[in-house]
């Protein structure tokens, strides 16, 4: 309990200083509530517990790390975002992710602990897990743990709904993802063409919404994080939007066995 009193203490000091907030423009920030602080980092301290045990029980040291911060249940969808979650040498998890700040059409990396990680208002209090396999835990620490290495494939223009298969933009699951391909194939993918290559070659599919016209006008014109130029005409003027998902890559990284069955964390009251 003193831990978990320390920690939150920590978290409300630097609360209103936190630079990332995927998607929500800066303008229009509202003081974090002590309600939100509290449930995000009883979330946090509830996930920090479950992989410790996982830690404990497989030894895994990375792990792809889910939460739902929009609500995209009229897509099917159930988590927005995911980033990689390793274990440091001094025992705390920290999460290496991407985030679009304030709404604008720029992403960077961030290095952040769970407590970090769930701290933005999120729609629903719950966490989503998939333990890679070891070899790919390997991989992935090793990029993870340098700095240089982690940025290799960072782009900074941001679209929320980036062509999975495209350059233009990035955005924060395709980050993660194309890192992943950086990490499994060092000697032969050192560029986002080369990394979309290998995640194609691999069975990769992405996630096909359907978003209208009159959305994509609206999408486009009210937020700078959202474009469409990025994706085929053929595509784009059918309705269909390929962009990269955190139940997408989970699902894919399940059935090609690079990684285990997705475990679900919910906040427990």
């Amino acid at each position: 309990m003193g831990r978990g009193l320390a920690v939150l203490t920590a978290v409300v000091a630097i609360a209103a200083t936190v630079p990332a907030h995927a998607g929500r423009s800066c303008e229009s920030r509202k003081p974090i509530a002590p309600q939100v602080i509290e449930r995000g980092m009883k979330l946090a301290e509830q996930t920090s517990a479950a992989l410790d045990a996982e830690n404990a029980r497989s030894g895994a040291q990375v792990v792809a790390l889910g939460r739902a911060g929009q609500d995209l249940g009229k897509y099917q969808l159930r988590y927005s975002h995911f980033g990689w979650a390793y274990k440091t040498p001094e025992g705390p998890w920290r999460v290496a992710h991407k985030l679009n700040e304030c709404g604008t059409a720029v992403g960077h990396l961030y290095r952040q602990g769970l407590g970090e990680f769930f701290l933005d208002d999120l729609w629903r209090y719950e966490a989503v897990y998939a333990v890679p396999t070891p070899e790919v835990q390997q991989h992935l620490l090793a990029v993870l743990q340098d700095k240089g290495r982690t940025k290799t494939l960072q782009h900074a223009p941001y679209s929320m709904v980036s062509y999975a298969w495209g350059q233009k933009y990035q955005q924060s699951n395709q980050w993660a993802l194309e890192t992943l391909a950086l990490a499994m194939e060092p000697a032969t993918v050192r560029s986002r063409p080369q990394a979309q290559a290998w995640l194609q070659f691999k069975g990769y599919e992405p996630t096909t919404l359907k978003l209208g016209p009159l959305t994509r006008m609206g999408g486009r014109v009210t937020a700078a994080n959202i474009a469409f130029d990025d994706h085929p005409g053929d595509k784009r003027f059918s309705d269909r939007i390929e962009t990269i998902t955190v139940d997408s890559v989970l699902a894919w990284m399940q059935r090609t066995q690079l990684a285990s069955a997705p475990v679900v964390l919910v906040l427990r009251n």
